[in-house]
């Protein structure tokens, strides 16, 4: 056994860089160019420090064996991805789904008591996406009598997808939060918990999370369509031909009429005509001729 400090000295080598960029790229799809070696030398190491291993060849070697395919994958994983998010961030869009997208979704009869609307947030990081538009489909559904919802919340990494479920926050966190809906659906930390908030149970209880990676299977083990598709800030770690076929699925999965948000730095010219641009970063699966 090394010394326990020598992963803090460990650097990687360019072969290294390649065969992990490679190894992430194939199993996630995220694209890691020759500007991240620093930034990915820094969060491997911690898996180094974690396994008292003294060099990342050593950890590639692990990682690629049959005992790590089945359990260190998905760690290193997490490790890797970039999870950033808040609570109605990038807000224009929410202003979309309640102008815009559910007036429609109700009108053509998708969203009706008895028809269930279903949601996707996928790259769903911590949660505070799904919730918030649990949110405003409470507040919408309550002012309009429509029918229920179902929203599905994904990330291909397991300590966000905890992170989410739990529902617990910083109360400095929620300040994007309208006060009528911070009263209303999160509930203040009480002895001990001072200082942090949580997610109502009712609100808890419209969201489903799970580990999808997005660059696997054709329906990514989802066996309906769906109304409404989150996904935001995540093509930018992806290259061109994984966005062509991610939004091919995609495509697939929404029912005619459905919408996709992506994020407002996002663009899908160039990448899939099909969809029609409705807004800004908002498009519309046009209804079958």
């Amino acid at each position: 056994m090394n010394t326990n400090y020598a992963y803090q000295d460990a650097s990687m080598s360019d072969r290294d860089f390649r065969r992990f960029s490679t190894l992430i790229y194939e199993q996630s799809g995220i694209n890691l160019v020759p500007e991240k070696k620093t930034m990915l030398t820094g969060r491997l190491r911690k898996r180094l420090r974690d396994l008292s291993m003294d060099s990342f060849g050593e950890y590639y070697a692990f990682v690629s064996s049959g005992q790590g395919q089945a359990n260190e994958m998905v760690r290193m994983i997490n490790v890797v991805s970039t999870n950033k998010t808040e609570f109605f961030r990038e807000s224009k869009h929410f202003d979309m789904l309640k102008k815009i997208v559910l007036p429609d979704l109700i009108e053509t009869g998708k969203w009706r008591p008895g028809r269930s609307l279903n949601v996707w947030s996928a790259g769903c990081s911590t949660g505070q996406e799904p919730y918030t538009i649990a949110m405003v489909l409470s507040e919408y559904a309550a002012d309009n009598r429509s029918g229920d919802f179902s929203i599905l919340a994904s990330d291909i990494s397991t300590r966000v997808l905890d992170t989410a479920a739990k529902g617990i926050y910083p109360v400095s966190t929620v300040a994007p939060v309208a006060s009528d809906l911070r009263r209303k659906y999160f509930m203040r930390g009480k002895t001990g918990r001072e200082g942090f908030c949580r997610i109502v149970p009712e609100l808890r209880r419209c969201v489903q999370f799970r580990r999808i990676n997005l660059n696997e299977g054709n329906d990514f083990g989802i066996r309906k369509q769906l109304d409404v598709i989150f996904c935001r800030n995540v093509i930018i770690y992806f290259d061109r031909e994984t966005q062509r076929k991610l939004f091919k699925k995609f495509y697939d999965q929404l029912a005619p009429g459905g919408y996709l948000f992506i994020g407002h730095s996002e663009t899908l010219h160039g990448v899939n005509d099909q969809f029609k641009v409705v807004g800004s970063a908002t498009y519309v699966k046009p209804h079958e001729s």
